[in-house]
């Protein structure tokens, strides 16, 4: 099982949750100390993982990615968690920042799709689980480019559910509301992240309800 941006938050948690499951994990991404720490809490929680090194957004290396796959392991799954957001007043937006976000949240997600997909569909069966946002159900103020994104990757996992509903392939979108995570650290776009659930919780509100296309997870209310 592959998840990117595994090292942290809601990515790690579900990368325990799978590993408990007997599955390997495989976490992608791009800061190796994170993804060591989270290597060393899977291995203490008896389950096994290996590190991926990548960025993304780089189809050079998601390319050298598929020939290391193709010759090292038997992929079941794929869960395209890693993201990241940008917010405030559109005007005042930087292009370096919006390309950053399109980039990771569209671009990642489509190319690392498009790499693991026929895995699977060489497998005969697997799953893919693409964690979007509740960004991509409704726009909200301050996140206009964000909320692009997320509703992008919204439109490929329905056209992808749609394309593949006669085969064993089941997919997931996913849409959760701000969660207590670092990725807000350096915003001051959400002020108190601690009416927010926590990643462990919004991860086993995922493992409870994989059977579902769709599954949302709104915020906690304050």
């Amino acid at each position: 099982m592959i998840i990117t941006g595994g090292g942290s938050g809601l990515g790690k948690e579900l990368a325990l949750l799978f590993s408990q499951q007997g599955f390997h994990i495989l976490m992608a991404g791009r800061n190796y100390e994170r993804l060591s720490a989270a290597r060393l809490e899977i291995e203490g929680s008896g389950g096994t993982a290996d590190i991926i090194k990548i960025d993304i957004r780089n189809p050079f290396e998601i390319e050298m990615l598929k020939a290391e796959l193709n010759s090292t392991y038997d992929i079941y799954g794929l869960v395209n968690n890693a993201g990241i957001g940008h917010f405030g007043p559109f005007t005042e937006m930087s292009d370096e920042r919006i390309k950053e976000m399109l980039d990771t949240n569209i671009l990642g997600t489509i190319l690392m799709t498009k790499t693991i997909l026929p895995m699977l569909l060489q497998n005969g069966e697997g799953r893919l689980i693409n964690i979007i946002s509740t960004a991509g159900l409704r726009g909200k103020v301050n996140e206009a480019v964000y909320a692009a994104s997320k509703f992008a990757i919204r439109g490929f996992t329905e056209s992808l559910q749609k394309e593949f509903e006669n085969s064993r392939i089941k997919i997931n979108a996913v849409y959760m509301g701000g969660m207590d995570t670092p990725f807000w650290k350096g915003s001051d776009h959400v002020k108190d992240t601690s009416r927010f659930r926590l990643p462990k919780e919004v991860a086993q509100l995922i493992f409870d309800h994989l059977d579902e296309e769709s599954i949302i997870i709104e915020s906690k209310k304050s």
